[in-house]
Formats: C-alpha cells, sequence, structure tokens
C-alpha cells in the first residue's frame, strides 16, 4: 500500500490483443527528526503499472501531481536492452487505486477503482432504527412482574 505524488502523466499503450496497461511514477516521501533537532525528508519514486480497467481508469483521472493511494504487488522483472545488457526493473502492479485529496472545480469526482474479482471489503453493518409513530409504552411499578434483583 503506497500513497504518494504522481511525478508525470500516465503513458498508456496497448499490447498484442488490444490489452492497455498504463506506467507512471509515483513519488512517497517519509520525514523524520533527526539526533540534532533537524527535520530531514527523504523521497522514494516507485514505478507503478496497471493493467486493463485499472489503466482505464489511470487513463481517465490520473495526471501529474495527483495524489493517489495505490495497492498491488511488488514485481521484479528483467529484458535485455538493444546492446545486450541484462537489466532488472522492480514495479508496483496495481491492484486497487483512488484518487485521493482535494479536487479542483474543473474536476469530476473520480470513484475509486477496484478489481471485481478482489478480496471482499467488509464493512461494519448499518442499522436503521425503526420507524414508529406510536410512542413507546411505559411501565409503571404495578405492572413490572420481573423477579430480577436489579
Amino acid at each position: 500500500m503506497l500513497i504518494g505524488n504522481v511525478g508525470g502523466d500516465p503513458n498508456v499503450r496497448y499490447l498484442e490483443g488490444n490489452v492497455k496497461v498504463a506506467s507512471f511514477t509515483l513519488a512517497t516521501s517519509e520525514r523524520r527528526r533527526e539526533n540534532n533537532g533537524e527535520t530531514r525528508e527523504t523521497t522514494e519514486w516507485h514505478n507503478i503499472t496497471a493493467w486493463r480497467a485499472s489503466a482505464e481508469y489511470v487513463e481517465k483521472y490520473v495526471h501529474k501531481g495527483s495524489q493517489l493511494y495505490v495497492e498491488g504487488k511488488i514485481r521484479t522483472r528483467n529484458y535485455t536492452d538493444q546492446s545486450g545488457v541484462k537489466k532488472y526493473v522492480t514495479e508496483i502492479v496495481a491492484d486497487n487505486l483512488q484518487l485521493l485529496g482535494r479536487k479542483s472545480d474543473s474536476e469530476q469526482a473520480a470513484p475509486s477503482y477496484a478489481p471485481a474479482q478482489s478480496a471482499p471489503q467488509y464493512a461494519a453493518p448499518q442499522y436503521a432504527a425503526p420507524q414508529t409513530t406510536q410512542a413507546p409504552p411505559t411501565v409503571t411499578p404495578a405492572e413490572d412482574t420481573d423477579d430480577l434483583p436489579f
């Protein structure tokens, strides 16, 4: 799970079979206080890749500077570049995405994206009080037949 700012507009492309893939960088920052009292901030850059419906969401809503929540899996892959050198890439393959922060007046509200096959999201059940028009019955001491001592 990462929360950060998008470093540049996403690169969206189509692969064989018309499969859409979007890639972009996400900057996450950490602040800490040194022993001498000085505050130091460290920024880490993450390569994010989104596939199919996630890529659609990225193309439609995610732009440079967007504050974004990303949930996914870390993957390391390798390839051989044009000069024959083996390269390694570590990236986050996004499963869930959600825009955070304030929306500007010109932006539409963006829903969060979570694939249909993801694990179920559980929330506390919502209970509504029954709607009644009658006042609740009152119990007088003479009617109280409860034999409990308290």
